[in-house]
C-alpha cells in the first residue's frame, strides 16, 4: 500500500485551509486524520459540515463522546478513541467512565441499552431487534433519538474507517485498553 502522509497546510487545496485554520486556533495543531482527510477538501468540508449540523439532536456533548468512544471501540479505532477519550474528560467523564462505556459495563441502565443498540447496528448492519429498541424507547427516547444515534453511529464510522484506511500516526494520548 502507498503510505498516506499528513499534508501541511500549504499541501492542500485552497478551499480545505480555513478548516485548518480553524482547528489550529481552538487545539493548538490540525489533528493528522483531519489533516488528512484534507487531501480531499470536499470530504473534509463535507464532514465538518455534517458533524456541526448533526451535534443539534438529541444528544448533547457529553453524550455524543461517550457515544462516539463506544463506535470506535466496536470499530476498532484506536485513534478515535485516543482522541475522544481526551474529549470525553473534556465533557465531564472520567477515565474509568469512557473504559466502562467502550466495554459495555457503565452503571447507568441508558449506557448498557445504547452500547446495545450501537453493537446490533454495527455487527448486524443496521438492524436492531423490536425488543431492544423497545428498551430504548423505554428511556425516555423516541423515533427522532434513534435517527440521530444513527447518524452519530455514521459520522464516527467515517473517521474510524478512515482511519483504519490511512493509519496515520496519532497524535493524541492513546487510550488504555478495555
Amino acid at each position: 500500500m502507498k503510505p498516506f502522509t499528513v499534508p501541511a497546510r500549504d499541501q492542500v487545496a485552497e478551499e480545505a485551509k480555513p478548516a485548518f485554520d480553524q482547528y489550529i486556533r481552538l487545539m493548538g495543531h490540525m489533528p493528522n486524520l483531519y489533516a488528512t482527510i484534507g487531501y480531499s477538501a470536499n470530504a473534509l468540508n463535507s464532514y465538518l459540515q455534517y458533524v456541526s449540523a448533526q451535534a443539534k439532536g438529541t444528544f448533547h456533548a457529553k453524550e455524543r463522546e461517550a457515544i462516539y468512544l463506544i463506535v470506535s471501540q466496536f470499530n476498532g479505532c484506536e485513534y478515535c478513541l485516543a482522541s475522544h477519550t481526551q474529549s470525553a474528560i473534556k465533557n465531564k467523564w472520567t477515565e474509568d467512565e469512557t473504559l466502562q462505556l467502550r466495554a459495555g459495563t457503565h452503571p447507568d441502565a441508558r449506557w448498557q441499552v445504547i452500547y446495545k443498540v450501537i453493537k446490533s447496528v454495527i455487527d448486524n448492519k443496521g438492524q436492531v431487534s423490536d425488543e431492544l429498541l423497545d428498551e430504548f424507547y423505554a428511556l425516555g427516547y423516541n423515533e427522532t433519538a434513534i435517527m440521530d444515534l444513527m447518524v452519530l453511529i455514521n459520522v464516527m464510522s467515517f473517521t474510524n474507517y478512515t482511519y483504519r484506511l490511512i493509519r496515520v500516526p496519532i497524535d493524541f494520548p492513546l487510550a488504555k485498553e478495555i
